[in-house]
């Protein structure tokens, strides 16, 4: 008898944004360490602020509350991308329609105040609600796209995440959400890397090789210069036997600073 084949897992639209700052040792970009919850995304591990592509990042009204996006990827991506800064690190990418600078400290803390506490449901339609009540225009022309990452097919759940970079808000504070994370630091990507090894953060393999390629870079005006430069090439790791154990493996042509990474040994 033929065993039925188990139905394909559905991949998630998803968005993620490094956000980065000069500081005064180097370069620091926001990480957030997420609650150690049972069913939650990568529980425990330090990632980019992101989420999923909601319904409400697809409503025709940001046709006028945004800037213009690149044809690739699709546009809901870059309002989801400027939405999760807003949500998870309490930073707003936006401006006054007709201005050239981004929305002040007091605006964008006043609208983050007003949104911590309230429930997850309906989140992102309140988000328009506060974009178009403040009559502000989302800045998508200050994301850069950066990498685009699809979940083995082996994963518990399945995302294809695409990856933005932008430079933070000089005025503004972030504020990150304290009911998605139980930490959010501005941190140098080598002393991330650094901790990793020594066993006091998680990484996934997507945080791990960004922080990597960040770490190749000196300040935000490098990164963003480089970033732009950048071809985004799909990557969808996969698992390998080598003699020194199993890797996980990405294509070369991704311009990662490795393609291989190894997988630590149960037990």
């Amino acid at each position: 008898m033929t065993t039925p084949a188990e139905p394909a897992k559905p991949i998630q639209p998803a968005a993620s944004v490094v956000i980065l700052r000069d500081g005064k040792a180097g370069m620091e970009v926001f990480m957030l360490e997420r609650h150690q919850r049972t069913g939650q995304s990568f529980a425990g591990a330090s990632v980019f602020p992101g989420g999923k592509v909601d319904q409400d990042d697809r409503v025709p009204v940001w046709d006028s509350l945004a800037a213009a996006t690149p044809a690739v990827p699709d546009r809901p991506f870059w309002i989801a991308a400027v939405r999760e800064t807003f949500e998870e690190a309490g930073l707003l990418i936006a401006r006054a329609s007709g201005a050239t600078t981004l929305a002040g400290a007091e605006q964008a803390h006043r609208m983050v105040a007003a949104e911590r506490g309230q429930p997850r449901q309906g989140q992102s339609a309140r988000f328009v609600a506060a974009i178009e009540r403040e009559k502000l225009l989302l800045a998508t022309d200050h994301m850069i796209h950066f990498g685009h990452w699809i979940t083995p097919t082996w994963a518990p759940k399945r995302f294809d995440t695409h990856f933005f970079m932008t430079a933070a808000p000089v005025e503004q504070r972030q504020n990150f959400d304290r009911d998605e994370s139980a930490e959010g630091v501005w941190i140098k990507p080598s002393e991330a890397l650094k901790q990793a090894d020594a066993g006091k953060r998680t990484l996934v393999a997507v945080t791990r090789c960004t922080l990597e390629l960040l770490g190749t870079w000196g300040t935000v005006a490098l990164a963003t210069a480089a970033a732009r430069k950048r071809r985004v090439v799909t990557v969808q790791p996969y698992m390998a036997e080598t003699p020194n154990g199993r890797v996980l493996r990405i294509p070369v042509e991704a311009g990662y600073i490795r393609s291989e990474l190894p997988v630590p040994a149960k037990g």
